[in-house]
């Protein structure tokens, strides 16, 4: 009887699987990698680079402010949702047309990012990040939106785990691929390879076909432009929100609102400071591109996996807290590598004890938040949920550098784990609310 109850188990995994052999989720993996390979590059490469050159830690840390637009992309979320790009919008589509105009662009500034000098012309430099930032965070409006749309409601979770797939294959490209490229010709000629692989995601969405099964949107009614204005704004801007308000209550809102700012906070800040930790212990940059980064996520995918099979054996919320607390014990291993110093395998474990728990974590995070749109308002929801998540990492860990400076990396290190517990204390209180309950 437990052999035939562990057989059908096992069926029903093999079943499970069966959705990843869809064109539509290599397509979605593929757009993954495109929304992934700018972030390093306004973030850890750029924090890597920065300290490389000689630049203060206290400097690197207020550089995280450069990546402001990935926390307030729902302010113009309803412009890339609604209007038309002319010429291109009814040629490709209203996904289609936006997604390759920004990549197109995103391209073109990563490319001007590395022909800059942080130590001779900082604000050029800063300029220039404030730029593919913005357009990194206009191309996750796309995608995402992209992706719910394109894919059926049984193929959502699925959807999650190859977006995160191929976003960490894009870090991959833009922190290892870039640190072996910067070692070979230089800055310049890393980003400039960088701005090359945007090709990956361009051809994706040229192969790749319109989403359909939406609605038209009705025209656009009223005798005057300011009546046609309040039209467009109450219904690109003020809907989404009321749908929200309406599912899940104004109590139970702010709850899932404050919760997805700090669920991943404590993890943010200290890995906004782990690569300046690395160059400080000595390590090189092969030995931070091997282990850090390839090493590092391959541990990470292997989280996703283990997050994806977490959400389907105890659901998203009991994943996510399983998740959270792992995320929040891996933290103290960056005070264990200090105390060790320079050692590539104690390097390796940290690494990989870190980047497994946050796999797991972001894997559960994304299909908590997917799960939180009302298709009819695909872009504007998750860019909404995606960029409040981001304020704790782009605006409190600005001050990392600085608190890591002022306490020394061990204190710095015990404070961001600590920093984990509010969010998992309201992770517990939505499980025993109403919020929890259209999990």
């Amino acid at each position: 009887m437990r052999g035939e109850r562990k057989n059908e188990g096992s069926s029903k995994w093999v079943a499970s699987l069966a959705v990843y052999r869809e064109p539509r989720l290599v397509a979605i993996l593929l757009m993954g990698f495109s929304s992934g390979l700018p972030l390093a590059l306004t973030g850890a490469t750029l924090s890597l680079r920065l300290a490389d050159i000689g630049v203060s830690l206290t400097a690197i840390g207020l550089f995280t402010l450069v990546r402001f637009s990935y926390s307030c992309k729902f302010l113009w979320a309803p412009l890339i949702d609604g209007l038309p790009i002319p010429l291109v919008t009814a040629r490709l589509g209203r996904r289609r047309g936006w997604a390759l105009t920004l990549q197109a662009a995103l391209a073109f500034a990563i490319l001007v990012l590395g022909f800059t000098d942080p130590v001779a012309s900082p604000w050029p430099t800063a300029l220039a990040a404030v730029v593919v930032a913005f357009l990194s965070a206009s191309q996750d409006i796309v995608i995402d939106a992209y992706r719910i749309e394109l894919l059926q409601p049984k193929e959502q979770g699925a959807g999650a785990a190859a977006t995160q797939w191929g976003y960490r294959f894009g870090m991959l490209a833009s922190s290892a691929g870039a640190l072996y490229a910067a070692s070979f010709g230089g800055w310049t000629f890393a980003y400039a390879v960088m701005a090359g692989l945007m090709l990956v995601g361009f051809v994706t969405v040229w192969l790749t076909q319109e989403p359909g099964g939406i609605a038209a949107a009705a025209p656009i009614t009223g005798s005057t432009a300011a009546e046609r204005l309040r039209t467009w704004l109450g219904r690109a801007v003020l809907a989404p929100f009321a749908d929200l308000v309406r599912r899940y209550g104004a109590a139970g809102l702010s709850l899932i609102l404050l919760f997805t700012v700090l669920y991943k906070l404590g993890e943010a800040v200290a890995g906004t400071m782990a690569n300046p930790l690395y160059v400080l212990l000595g390590f090189t940059k092969v030995e931070i591109a091997t282990v850090a980064k390839i090493y590092g996520v391959a541990a990470t995918l292997a989280g996703v996996a283990a997050g994806g099979l977490l959400v389907a054996r105890l659901g998203v919320l009991r994943a996510l807290l399983v998740s959270g607390v792992l995320q929040m014990l891996s933290n103290l291993m960056y005070a264990v590598q200090v105390l060790v110093g320079h050692d590539v395998p104690m390097l390796a474990l940290t690494i990989g004890t870190e980047n497994l728990t946050n796999g797991m974590g972001s894997a559960a995070f994304v299909a908590y938040l997917s799960g939180l749109c009302n298709v009819a308002f695909t872009a504007t929801q998750y860019a909404l949920l995606t960029s409040l998540m981001t304020i704790g990492i782009n605006l409190l860990s600005a001050s990392g550098g600085y608190l890591a400076d002022q306490l020394g990396w061990i204190p710095f290190f015990l404070i961001t784990t600590l920093a984990c517990l509010p969010g998992l204390g309201l992770l517990l209180w939505i499980m025993r609310t109403d919020a929890g309950r259209e999990r």
